[in-house]
């Protein structure tokens, strides 16, 4: 076999097995918990047969937990995909076919089919943009669908562990860029994914919370380490200037508008302080 699935989870019961079933069942899975849920594990491998289920014992974020997965998959290629993605019935046939035929490429990615919003794009807005039938070049792909050559990242290793969350693989997909590395979206290949459906609806004001400190933290963390200080500041010295009025106009008006704020506040008032990107969602 030369390929491996690794999915990371985190109270994604009620879209996990939809996505697991979406997977024939002679290709390996990992899945990474990030939780010591053991009653998770236990039913998960007693009805997927070709899964394996690591209990992380804490929320590591999504870039830690994928690396454990990437680094424990003995085999020359891994899928990444997150627990609110679908398969068709042909996408990994198709992409390990590609992987056959390209044999230069870092990262592929199948077209997602289910939304008007991209998969991919180019640093360079002004890139022209060379189709071929099958497959085109392109800069960077999302993180819900990434298929690695492994042997691909001996140089520049896997993602960046001090992001929890967001641009973990834009940042991985720019340090490719930057040792002239392949990235390829497959157009034959095709995946539907729901869309921040990887939790329960119940934990969604938790989820979205934590989602915009860590936005506003990364994208500090991201401008700065690739385009140094000034760019960072420059880009997003407004945003925290906006998230402190907003706070404070919603302080009466609408507490979950407040709390929004405050963690998009208090997530770069973090990152301009040389702070790791500690918040969680739950302890």
């Amino acid at each position: 076999m030369k390929i491996t699935v690794v999915i990371v989870t985190f109270k994604s019961e009620n879209v996990i097995y939809k996505c697991l079933s979406s997977i024939k069942d002679f290709y390996p899975v990992i899945i990474i918990e990030n939780s010591d849920n053991k009653n998770f594990k236990k039913k998960i491998e007693s009805e997927f047969l070709n899964v394996t289920c690591i209990l992380a014992g804490e929320n590591l974020g999504f870039g830690k937990a994928n690396n454990i997965g990437l680094n424990l998959a003995k085999t020359e290629y891994v899928l990444l995909l997150n627990p609110d993605t679908l398969l068709f019935d042909d996408t990994l046939e198709i992409l390990i076919h590609s992987a056959n035929c390209i044999k230069d490429f870092a990262l592929l990615a199948p077209i997602i089919v289910n939304s008007n919003e991209l998969n991919y794009g180019f640093f360079d807005k002004k890139k022209i943009l060379l189709k071929n039938l099958n497959f085109f070049e392109v800069d960077y792909i999302k993180g819900f669908a990434m298929f690695f050559n492994k042997k691909k990242f001996s140089k520049i290793n896997f993602f960046d562990e001090n992001i929890f969350l967001y641009l973990e693989e834009i940042d991985l997909c720019k340090r490719l860029n930057l040792i002239h590395e392949k990235i390829y979206l497959i157009t034959k290949a095709k995946i539907k994914h729901l869309g921040g459906k990887s939790h329960g609806e119940e934990f969604n004001l938790d989820m979205e919370i934590s989602r915009n400190w860590h936005w506003m933290w990364s994208n500090f963390y991201y401008n700065l380490k690739h385009f140094g200080k000034f760019h960072a500041y420059k880009l997003t010295i407004f945003l925290f200037v906006k998230s402190i009025i907003k706070m404070i106009f919603f302080l009466f008006l609408n507490k979950k508008k407040f709390f929004i704020n405050k963690a998009r506040f208090l997530g770069l008032l973090n990152a301009y302080l040389g702070k790791r990107s500690f918040y969680r969602p739950f302890k």
